[in-house]
């Protein structure tokens, strides 16, 4: 990782921040620094009315300024079910509908602790059932596969609603795009079976103390945690899922937890496409795009949802070949001018590069899954 911006992350990471007092502060102080892109996007601000919860569930619609191509993602923003919303995610979605020129649907779900589970998921459940139903009827220009996308707690929720889909005999959306999801309930370092816990659990922005207190939020009864709609890698049958995209990141906390759920939907039988962003923290789709991590993941994301329809094996094998490519093209191009100044000195290391999971990455993360399955039925006996 670039040392300016480990050292930029290991200052955030320092700051003691009681979430659970101060989860408030928090979303004020993102509103206030969010900046104003509504003068340069096409944004439409609509609602859902919700018969179960008696509520509205606002939407907020960003078209691309560029040509609009066939499809449409369903967003869910990241913040630990506790933080974000609509606005301080405004900026990633106006950058999402022009960098795959779809058209984004945001969801502004409910946060906890005001909301706890399951009123979130509830908001990102039905907002997701009505636009399946209606967003091609609402649209005549609106054509092609509808995708679930969301980052970390957000991925967590697409995970969620898409297994809620099934179960329920519901359609289903054509592809899930999972930005570093958080699949699993216990982060603590002691007990957590996840390695990437304890590696990335302190220096680097999000903290293994912080995911804790997040989820203690949004789930303050620990005998809901374990349930398949917080941790969906709790599922037993994880099978019947749309395509699915995991992009993780290599220090996150959350890494080796996503990687697993990959692992877990690929062998219940799904397609899945896994790719690693090097030297990037959790949390960098929102950040301006300084190490070029950003430009990385919106490739491989036009590459899932514009590339030919190969199965899980073809299109892994053909990941390992662009990485290869890439990889020579970024080292032979390292010194290259970008635009000068603080730019070049973030890139030269080249931090957007990607990669797929070696067979013996892949055989550990059925060495994780096994000993979580096993550290949770010690816990029940």
């Amino acid at each position: 990782m670039n040392p300016l911006i480990r050292f930029f992350l290991k200052l955030v990471s320092g700051l003691k921040i009681d979430m659970k007092k101060n989860y408030k502060k928090v979303r004020n102080i993102q509103q206030a620094i969010t900046p104003d892109v509504s003068n340069r996007y096409t944004i439409l601000d609509h609602k859902i009315y919700s018969d179960a919860g008696g509520h509205n569930i606002p939407i907020r619609v960003f078209l691309p300024n560029a040509s609009r191509k066939p499809g449409a993602l369903l967003f869910f923003h990241g913040g630990g079910w506790v933080i974000g919303d609509i606005e301080t995610y405004t900026p990633t979605c106006a950058r999402m509908a022009d960098l795959t020129g779809q058209i984004v649907y945001s969801v502004d779900y409910r946060l906890a602790p005001e909301y706890p589970f399951p009123a979130g998921l509830n908001d990102c459940y039905n907002a997701c059932e009505y636009l399946l139903e209606h967003y091609k009827k609402n649209d005549a220009l609106m054509t092609g596969e509808f995708t679930l996308i969301g980052d970390s707690a957000g991925a967590n929720l697409a995970s969620v609603v898409s297994l809620r889909l099934r179960d329920r005999g519901k359609k289903l959306p054509d592809k899930q795009i999972l930005i570093y999801p958080a699949t699993y309930w216990d982060h603590h370092e002691d007990s957590s079976p996840f390695d990437s816990i304890r590696i990335n659990g302190k220096d680097f922005g999000l903290t293994s103390e912080k995911v804790q207190d997040y989820m203690e939020l949004y789930v303050p009864n620990p005998e809901n945690r374990k349930n398949q709609e917080v941790a969906p890698l709790m599922a037993r049958d994880l099978s019947q899922q749309p395509k699915t995209l995991i992009i993780t990141t290599e220090h996150d906390p959350l890494r080796d937890e996503g990687e697993a759920y990959a692992y877990a939907l690929e062998k219940a039988g799904n397609e899945v496409y896994l790719r690693r962003i090097l030297g990037a923290p959790h949390g960098f789709l929102t950040y301006p795009d300084v190490t070029g991590a950003i430009e990385e993941t919106y490739k491989i994301i036009n590459r899932f949802l514009y590339g030919s329809n190969h199965k899980s094996s073809e299109l892994q094998s053909k990941a390992e070949k662009e990485v290869q490519t890439e990889n020579k093209y970024e080292s032979a191009n390292e010194d290259k001018p970008i635009s000068g100044g603080i730019l070049n000195l973030l890139r030269k290391e080249s931090e957007g590069r990607s990669r797929v999971l070696s067979l013996a990455e892949k055989e550990k993360l059925g060495e994780f899954i096994a000993l979580m399955r096993d550290n949770d039925e010690k816990q029940e006996d």
